[in-house]
């Protein structure tokens, strides 16, 4: 059973670091592009980042771009983003999401906001206020 579980969400100032977690089970996620995505309060789903199954190379929407990071723990079965210099208007339920069948670009995935991502986590509240 394919399941994804984020982690690490939490309350940071302005200009605070925090990271987050996805750990796969059910499948290799190595083999697969996992994206995050975020939903603010009132807001549709926007697209964060990816990270590809075949290179490991990523793609970040130009809002986060030079503050997050994602990165992939291929032992451990994990994709982490680390999010430096938050910013409130980041404070969003952040989830990431995978899809099965490598239907499309990591770009695609995030600029589509997660269209053809067939497998979602629940998801974990950032809220990023002083």
């Amino acid at each position: 059973q394919v399941q994804l579980v984020e982690s690490g969400g939490g309350l940071v100032q302005p200009g605070g670091s925090l990271r987050l977690s996805c750990v796969a089970s059910g499948f290799t996620l190595n083999f697969y592009a996992i994206g995050w995505f975020r939903q603010a309060p009132g807001k549709e789903r926007e697209g964060v980042s990816c990270i590809s199954g075949s290179d490991g190379s990523t793609y970040y929407a130009d809002s986060v771009k030079g503050r997050f990071t994602s990165s992939r723990d291929n032992a451990k079965n994990t994709v982490y983003l680390q999010m430096n210099s938050l910013k409130p208007e980041d404070t969003a339920v952040y989830y990431c999401a995978t899809d099965s069948q490598w239907a499309y670009s990591c770009s695609d995935y995030v600029r589509e906001a997660g269209h053809g991502m067939d497998y979602w986590g629940k998801g974990a509240l950032v809220t990023v206020s002083s």
